[in-house]
């Protein structure tokens, strides 16, 4: 049976008269890549503060490595890594200063966070750019460093919220080489984009959500299969298929 790593069930959020999300349940196992994708809007983002425990729900619960987030959101906090779409760095500061920065934030000691740092510049391929400042680094070299910070503190999953936005393809590639990397070795991760072919190259599951709803879950395969040969159908199709073609700005 699989090892179910976060579980959540009947989540609710609202904003005044909006209902930003609605009823949404679903569970990633342990050594998962979960998609979770959605236009804007659709409630994506308020599922992943609730996940992360920056915001609280107003109703159903979110379960991490056996942890409730709502009966104990520090350990369940202390469990996870996360990577937001913005990018959260200090430019001013070298790329090693900001990932001790934020090891110590996390709960290391100096000793901890600057070995960690050495370990994780080197899983991003930027150990001989350690000094530099990041506000000298190029749009790919920033993302990976972002990705760099969300391992800090040895996270058991990650939540990447678009990591790869605006980069060049060759940076694209290396952060997909090292998402895939992390799952062998047996981190969760949940994955938001807006890029369908990473869902496909990446993700086991992808769930769609639109109008604060979860409308479709599977494998990427079998939600091909369900609106045509999965040979000639693409993720985009499937995705324009449940959301439709309007703009959504």
């Amino acid at each position: 049976m699989p090892d179910e790593f976060l579980i959540a069930k009947e989540l609710h959020k609202s904003f005044s008269e909006i209902k930003a999300v609605n009823g949404v349940s679903f569970s990633i196992n342990r050594g998962e890549i979960f998609g979770l994708l959605g236009p804007n809007g659709a409630g994506k983002t308020t599922t992943i503060r609730m996940l992360a425990t920056v915001l609280q729900p107003d109703s159903g619960e979110v379960t991490i490595g056996g942890y409730s987030t709502h009966q104990n959101a520090p350990k369940a906090r202390s469990l996870i890594g996360v990577c937001p779409q913005d990018l959260a760095l200090y430019e001013e500061l070298s790329a090693i200063d900001n990932l001790v920065f934020f090891g110590r934030m996390s709960g290391l000691d100096g000793k901890e966070a600057k070995e960690q740092a050495d370990i994780n510049l080197r899983l991003m391929g930027l150990e001989d750019r350690a000094k530099g400042k990041i506000a000298k680094f190029s749009g790919g070299m920033k993302r990976r460093i972002n990705l760099a910070v969300a391992l800090m503190g040895t996270p058991e999953m990650l939540f990447l919220d678009e990591p790869t936005v605006g980069i060049d393809p060759q940076s694209r590639n290396s952060i997909y080489e090292v998402i895939e990397n992390l799952r062998d070795k047996g981190m969760t991760i949940l994955y938001t984009t807006h890029y369908m072919e990473e869902a496909s190259r990446l993700c086991k599951r992808v769930a769609i959500i639109d109008g604060g709803q979860m409308i479709a879950m599977d494998t990427p395969t079998a939600l091909k299969s369900q609106i045509g040969d999965p040979d000639k159908i693409t993720l985009e199709d499937v995705f324009l298929h449940y959301t439709g073609r309007s703009l959504r700005d």
